[in-house]
């Protein structure tokens, strides 16, 4: 059994809330638009720390992320890339990849919009944790938690973060 924590779109903006809500999580996974190396750096030395860069990144960032992140973790495997859209719209640059081999789990950023659906096509979850930043059009910055237990996903919480 693995607890995650998922956030997107910091874009460059620190919180102490990030650590209080990972607290007792296993990974911290950062699906892009991380904004700063220092972000990426205090979610790397608190937990076990999986990223990739999104389209505001610059090329330190983009020299350490991925733009798509793929690996297995308690039997599921993840795909991780920033600009990934979502069922029944996602983006051409990974929708060959998820046709011809589906992940268990897509995560994607970039809309800033919370949204959790489950593909029935592909047998494949989306998770969009929205944004955890303050940069951007979104009202309610987000985070979410859940837990990989034998390749499923169970006890998915969501996390509204007050100003």
């Amino acid at each position: 059994m693995t607890k995650i924590g998922l956030l997107s779109d910091t874009h460059g903006y620190w919180d102490e809330k990030y650590l209080h809500y990972f607290e007792s999580c296993d990974e911290i996974w950062h699906a892009g638009d991380i904004g700063s190396l220092e972000v990426a750096a205090k979610l790397a030395e608190f937990r076990t720390f999986r990223a990739v860069y999104g389209n505001i990144d610059g090329q330190n960032i983009r020299q350490l992320y991925p733009q798509v992140n793929r690996f297995t973790v308690d039997g599921a495997e993840v795909l991780i890339k920033h600009i990934g859209g979502y069922p029944g719209n996602y983006d051409s640059s990974i929708r060959g990849s998820i046709m011809v081999n589906p992940p268990k789990l897509f995560i994607s950023g970039h809309s800033h919009i919370l949204k959790v659906k489950y593909d029935k096509t592909l047998g494949m979850l989306h998770i969009n944790p929205g944004a955890a930043g303050i940069s951007g059009f979104h009202k309610t910055r987000t985070l979410v938690r859940f837990v990989i237990d034998n390749g499923t996903f169970k006890d998915l919480e969501v996390i509204e973060l007050a100003d």
